[in-house]
């Protein structure tokens, strides 16, 4: 059998596409650059690297102070709210103890021995009060100060004024004072007219006498600081007339401290 001959066909391999470059042109290179380009790489060396450490930075001196100040506003608000449960714990400690109560005045009755109207029109005026000073307390003392300051006034004038006296008022204590008054008035012509036109028309004088009293307080052993006694009294009285019994038609009276 004879041998067949194969014959292949002469295909020439594409010596273009084999002697292309590897990296087209117009595309990026790697990392390491053209490894040909050596003169290149020497001209123009990489730039080193430098590492910044990290710094944290110090926090402005405003907020140091807003800290400072807010905290010493924080201790003071929290001294301020000590010091007053304090004081409500022992006020309220003392009210459990001693059960305090407001003293009472009353007047019982009302003196004129002068009430005349002089001959240059100023009014002279005397009046003896008597009062009476209740003590309704079991485990506390009053005593009453020098510079007190009780005052008659007929609608805003004041027509006499005088003092208490000194004395202590002990426990559960009833005392009786006579005080008197006596006071002048300049250019009170109108003010009489006014007075009888009044007692005329109603049959009644309404008067308000007015005590400023300082006292202090003696709990037990304990003697407090000084404070005042303010005491208004609202009267209706049937006539101003001097060497005449004056009747006292009604009387009230309210009674509050004062620092």
């Amino acid at each position: 059998m004879a041998d067949h001959q194969r014959i292949y066909p002469d295909v020439e391999a594409p010596v273009a596409a084999a002697e292309a470059p590897l990296v087209p042109n117009g595309a990026s290179k790697s990392d390491k650059g053209d490894p040909t380009d050596y003169h290149h790489q020497e001209q123009y060396p990489p730039f080193p690297r430098r590492t910044i450490p990290v710094t944290h930075s110090k926090p402005p001196p405003i907020r140091r102070k807003r800290s400072c100040l807010c905290r010493c506003l924080c201790w003071t608000v929290s001294l301020i709210l000590l010091q007053i449960i304090l004081v409500a714990i022992t006020a309220g400690i003392i009210f459990l103890v001693f059960r305090p109560k407001l003293p009472k005045f009353t007047v019982d009755k009302l003196q004129i021995t002068q009430f005349t109207l002089n001959n240059d029109q100023s009014l002279s005026a005397t009046f003896d009060v008597s009062i009476t000073a209740r003590n309704p307390n079991k485990k506390i003392g009053i005593y009453y100060e020098g510079g007190s300051r009780l005052s008659v006034w007929y609608t805003g004038t004041k027509l006499c004024e005088g003092g208490l006296p000194k004395f202590y008022q002990g426990h559960r204590n009833t005392t009786q004072l006579v005080v008197p008054l006596t006071g002048q008035n300049p250019d009170a012509s109108g003010l009489l007219n006014t007075l009888n036109q009044k007692q005329q028309q109603t049959g009644n004088v309404p008067l308000t006498l007015r005590v400023r009293q300082p006292v202090r307080i003696k709990l037990g052993g304990l003697k407090l600081p000084k404070v005042k006694f303010l005491v208004r009294c609202r009267l209706l009285v049937d006539s101003l007339s001097a060497n005449n019994d004056i009747r006292i038609q009604s009387s009230s009276c309210k009674f509050r401290f004062r620092l």
